[in-house]
């Protein structure tokens, strides 16, 4: 077929376009593909993995209601090792610890938590170390609790801190600072919250006293905010 003049021009200019940007051209088109398809198979890899998760917890619950412990730790080993980035996994080993604690079973317990601990979010990490510092007071592992208990927890979490720095305080027979520990949990829950009637009758169980009026809860928050 014949081409015209205009037309051998214009094709000798595309050869020459192409001889020089046609790889480069060639590999970002290959690489916009690959990154949508990697997208594509991502999205349904997770949702995938959250479905079959899903289906794990539902198994573990009923292991939960059963109280069957050693199947409990089954599943939530499973679940770690198979979906650890879902949150089905860091609820799981949640309810696994709750379990093992009730069996007895310290070492599983801890073990579990500590998962979460590790790889939790910060909710679950924040929970897993509160019931990881229980376990720990149960141990009559006092240092190791305070420790655990003096790291970073969200904002939420700071009554449930001090009520439990109280208990191992209290354990240690440092009195005066679990008083301390006590007045600063009630100086961060809300007048309505439930909780305070339990630690107010912990405070008033080692000596101490409920702040009562304006006041003392100034006082209160001050030594929430030194503890």
């Amino acid at each position: 077929m014949a081409y015209d003049l205009e037309e051998q021009e214009q094709i000798a200019t595309f050869k020459a376009f192409w001889s020089r940007f046609g790889n480069l051209i060639t590999w970002v088109l290959i690489a916009t593909l690959g990154s949508y398809a990697a997208y594509n198979y991502w999205n349904t890899h997770k949702r995938n993995q959250s479905v079959e998760a899903s289906a794990l917890y539902d198994e573990l619950q009923a292991a939960l209601t059963a109280n069957d412990n050693a199947k409990a730790q089954r599943i939530s080993a499973d679940m770690q090792k198979k979906y650890d980035g879902t949150s089905y996994a860091q609820m799981a080993a949640l309810g696994a610890a709750k379990t093992a604690f009730e069996a007895n079973d310290l070492k599983a317990a801890k073990t579990q938590l500590q998962w979460v601990v590790d790889h939790g979010n910060d909710e679950y990490k924040a929970i897993a170390k509160l019931r990881l510092a229980g376990v720990l007071l149960d141990e009559k592992s006092y240092d190791g609790a305070l420790k655990l208990l003096n790291e970073s927890f969200p904002p939420q979490y700071s009554a449930a801190v001090a009520d439990r720095k109280g208990d191992v305080l209290v354990a240690q027979n440092k009195l005066a600072e679990a008083r301390q520990a006590y007045v600063a949990a009630l100086a961060a829950m809300p007048a309505n919250n439930p909780g305070r009637q339990l630690v107010t009758v912990k405070l008033e169980a080692i000596g101490g006293t409920a702040p009562a009026d304006a006041n003392a809860t100034k006082d209160a928050k001050a030594a929430a905010a030194a503890a």
